[in-house]
């Protein structure tokens, strides 16, 4: 089948998605408000609590919850067949995913900006509120120790991305600084921006920057000496202004990335690849079963329980205006969604324009799968973009600066998200260390970079990788359940919001009770420990959370 077929189904459906389900959960169910004094106007602060143009702050909503998840991702799935994994990127996204986000955002906006766990506690207890809290806080620990073993092995294998992945940095601060300071013309300095970004990809090209001699004088390996590097940028990054590094990075990030996707899909027009990828295949060589695993795989593509601690860490901090929530949120994650997308024409189609059994020399196995899919995405989209007119060499340097790029902005998010749940446990159990944003940042850092060295090459977070999909997805679905306990207590419609919660839920829980007993079988204890507390965590919040349901109609009854 042409892959066309596919971008317009997505088309149709996003289209669908944004002007018609979204505007009926902005009016009917939230009733958006415009003239609502938001957290970001009524605690200003400069650094943390910052007014934004809604386009800037959707820039550094897409491009902080756009990691490498909707990228690996599609990418493995496509081992089931092209069409579950489609289906459930472009249906996921739209009645789940989006409206995850969505509701994330405005929840935490009508309760001055606090953190989805923050929110729960208030409405069903403090227990409730600390597990929920702690639970994050681990998750977003593994988050910051394997995607900073992504991004240093990515730096490793294509040189070529590091200078335009730190050279963002400055971009970036110059960008804030014009903008916020000097009150510089925006779209201006966005073309000027812009120009420059793709001319640091191109020296990027043509000077590729190994620093493995560096790395062999100091004693290190170059991916343990990058990894070195990241966490003190994010050190900094976390809790500097974010007016300052935060909005403009991810602003300019968003840019490139809308390019790159502009020229994936123009690509594909031009080339019109077949799709070579089996529509379906229920048992592949040693994948797991297709259900529940295809949905925790795809993961971010689709759903991710991350976008909650964004929407609800440091988006809601920046909304200017009520009515600006359904653009960042709904329609953010649609963004991210199309990268999903792209990937599944890439991965599918485009990796067999000049090679037409690569696709099943990738997808031979579960296991080659795994270990070949960011190949796959590389090799296929550099071909479909190869039809605009660019070389093949220069497509690579794009799209491997750009996984680089989104994946170390969702660090940078998911470091400062961190500050600010140890700055809220530092006020509630008056811990003064943790109210100081230079020692939480610092806290933060050092239990992810524990976690990074805890195995030799700083692969420790690839320990409890196996089972964070499934607590990822929990967690959205926990966030689903803040967003049905907020409605109800304020007289809203929650069907939106309770049905796909009901069906996360069911999945997640399966899929973490098959991993904790898989990995008993296994003899894999410590999995199978990890699998088990967070289960049960979810158990007694989840059963918390419907004790404090019915103690409320209890008393709206009386």
């Amino acid at each position: 089948m042409n892959a066309l077929w596919v971008i317009l189904f997505a088309s149709v459906m996003y289209l669908f998605g944004y002007l018609i389900y979204s505007r009926y959960i902005a009016d009917r169910v939230f009733g958006l408000d415009e003239e609502r004094t938001t957290p970001a106007k009524e605690l200003e602060d400069g650094i943390d609590y910052v007014p934004t143009n809604r386009w800037i702050l959707l820039g550094h909503h897409f491009t902080s919850i756009t990691g490498a998840g909707p990228i690996v991702g599609p990418a493995i799935a496509l081992i089931w067949g092209w069409v579950p994994a489609l289906l459930w990127v472009v249906l996921g996204a739209v009645f789940i995913g989006a409206v995850h986000d969505f509701g994330a955002l405005f929840v935490s906006v009508r309760n001055r900006g606090k953190s989805i766990g923050t929110i729960l506690g208030d409405f069903v207890g403090e227990r409730v509120r600390l597990l929920f809290l702690l639970l994050i806080l681990a998750l977003a620990v593994l988050v910051n120790a394997v995607f900073a073993y992504v991004i240093a092995k990515l730096f490793v294998a294509y040189p070529s991305s590091v200078i335009p992945a730190w050279g963002v940095i400055p971009l970036a601060l110059l960008f804030g600084y014009a903008v916020y300071r000097r009150s510089a013309n925006f779209v201006i300095l966005t073309l000027i921006s812009l120009i420059l970004l793709y001319a640091l990809i191109g020296v990027g090209k043509y000077v590729p920057l190994d620093i493995s001699p560096v790395a062999q004088t100091l004693g290190l390996s170059p991916i343990m000496l990058w990894i070195v590097l990241l966490f003190i940028y994010t050190f900094f990054a976390s809790s500097l202004p974010v007016w300052l590094l935060l909005q403009p990075r991810d602003f300019l990030n968003g840019i490139q990335l809308i390019v790159i996707l502009t020229a994936l899909y123009v690509g594909a027009l031009l080339w019109q690849p077949q799709i070579v990828a089996p529509a379906l295949r229920v048992s592949p060589e040693g994948a797991p079963p297709i259900f529940p695993f295809l949905f925790i795989t795809i993961a971010c593509g689709a759903l991710s329980g991350f976008h909650a601690l964004v929407s609800s860490g440091t988006t809601s901090k920046q909304l200017a205006n009520e009515k600006d929530a359904r653009v960042v949120g709904y329609l953010g994650f649609l963004g991210e969604s199309s990268l999903a997308v792209a990937v599944i024409i890439a991965c599918a189609a485009g990796i067999a324009i000049f090679d037409a059994d690569k696709f099943h020399q990738i997808y031979a196995s579960w296991g080659e799968a795994k270990k070949s899919a960011l190949l796959a995405v590389v090799e296929g989209g550099s071909n479909l973009i190869t039809a605009i007119g660019l070389s093949k060499e220069l497509a690579i340097t794009m799209i491997s600066t750009m996984v680089v790029l989104f994946s170390a902005t969702t660090m940078d998010t998911s470091v400062r998200i961190q500050r600010y749940i140890l700055n809220e446990l530092g006020v509630s159990y008056n811990l003064n260390p943790l109210k100081n944003k230079w020692l939480a940042s610092g806290v933060a850092v050092i239990t992810s970079m524990a976690l990074v060295l805890s195995k030799e090459g700083g692969k420790g977070g690839m320990i409890f990788w196996p089972v964070f999909g499934a607590a990822n997805q929990m967690l959205a679905g926990l966030a689903l359940l803040v967003a049905v306990v907020y409605l109800r207590s304020v007289k809203r419609p929650t069907a939106p919001f309770l049905v796909p919660l009901i069906g996360i839920l069911a999945i997640t829980s399966t899929a973490m009770f098959m991993n904790l007993t898989g990995n008993l079988a296994k003899g894999d204890y410590l999995l199978a420990s990890v699998s088990g507390v967070i289960l049960l965590l979810e158990v007694l919040i989840v059963l918390e959370s419907v004790r404090a349901l019915n103690r409320g109609l209890q008393g709206a009854g009386a």
